[in-house]
């Protein structure tokens, strides 16, 4: 896998993939992009929810909507690297079983996602959830 990041201007850049998509960063006081810690907070929301919906779905659950809220702290001088991250996962739907979420949530933490594993070396990292009923 590779990727380059280009300068723009002022504290603006522009990420390619090697896949060809381009994402900007910000890190100005007037931002109009995520900062690059930003990115990595959705990237290990965005990796362990692609995880928790493909798991519900084998298991034939009945979602209609996932959301993850994160929710993360950092330390208080430079470098300010995540010390703490938590991964909430909002699932709705109709007759979701609890049961199926918590191992959708709990196998994409310990064996699938990525980004969350290789933080976890060093970051504290906790999963919760709610199962919201649609009508």
């Amino acid at each position: 896998m590779q990727a380059k990041v280009k300068w723009v201007e002022g504290d603006t850049f522009i990420g390619t993939s090697d896949s060809g998509h381009n994402v900007v960063f910000d890190t100005g006081s007037d931002s109009h992009a995520p900062s690059p810690m930003e990115m990595v907070l959705m990237s290990a929301g965005a990796c362990s929810s692609v995880d928790v919906v493909s798991i519900l779905k084998k298991a034939r659950q009945q979602v209609s909507d996932v959301q993850v809220q994160l929710s993360a702290e950092r330390a208080p001088s430079a470098p300010k690297v995540f010390t703490k991250l938590n991964l909430h996962f909002v699932v709705s739907g109709k007759e979701v079983s609890e049961k199926h979420v918590e191992r959708a949530v709990s196998l994409s933490a310990e064996k699938y996602c990525s980004v969350a594993l290789m933080l976890e070396k060093s970051v504290q990292i906790t999963h919760s959830f709610e199962v919201q009923e649609i009508a």
